[in-house]
């Protein structure tokens, strides 16, 4: 398989406009039109019923103590977690692109709906974690979520995009389910894989 993108290069720097989070002069970073990129995959496998699409970042700091604190930065050496930004699975073999914003428009607070294009289900992002306890943006989101990493990271943040051809008809997977739990779901069952990788940074000083 192959995939492809007209958003952004692969290795290339994702556009705000597909961001969570843009740079702002007065507060380090404002919410951005967060659409959903679009992609386009080919050489897909006879025996394909499903695909499954997952977005993660693997450069998210496994400890908060520095982010987004004045006068301090991320230190490049910390450990880091994945951080998932887009699970969705039963999206049927006959959808082999999607275009621009077609999965999500803006930021919506709180989280998005549990539902999705072309019957396909979207599973819960790592915001919902992220922002559990504030007021104002706690909730679950659902769907695609956008880049917005610590405006003070030391490091650029890479986002991989990984599409899955699966022999499954349905993916086991039910409620508010997160991209480990589906990569254990279609551990068997994916017949190729194809991903693409943009990066994105808030830290002035890396722009």
């Amino acid at each position: 398989m192959h995939l492809s993108s007209s958003s952004f290069s692969d290795g290339e720097a994702i556009p705000g406009y597909f961001a969570f989070c843009v740079p702002d002069p007065d507060g380090h970073a404002t919410l951005g039109p967060n659409r959903s990129p679009a992609l386009r995959w080919e050489e897909v496998p006879e025996g394909t019923r499903t695909f499954v699409l997952i977005c993660h970042d693997p450069d998210v700091p496994t400890k908060p103590d520095d982010v987004n604190q004045e006068g301090r930065e991320v230190p490049a050496d910390l450990p880091r977690t994945d951080f998932y930004h887009w699970v969705l699975v039963d999206l049927p073999a006959r959808v082999t692109s999607i275009v621009d914003g077609e999965f999500c428009q803006s930021v919506t607070e709180r989280g998005k709906a549990q539902t999705g294009p072309y019957g396909a289900r979207p599973g819960v992002s790592n915001y919902t974690d992220w922002f559990s306890g504030d007021p104002d943006m706690e909730g679950t989101y659902y769907g695609y979520d956008g880049p917005c990493p610590p405006w003070n990271d030391s490091l650029i943040h890479h986002y991989i995009f990984t599409v899955y051809a699966t022999d499954l008809e349905h993916c086991p997977v039910d409620g508010a389910f997160g991209g480990p739990e589906v990569l254990a779901a279609i551990d068997g069952h994916v017949l190729a894989q194809a991903s693409i990788t943009g990066t994105y940074t808030l830290n002035p000083r890396l722009m």
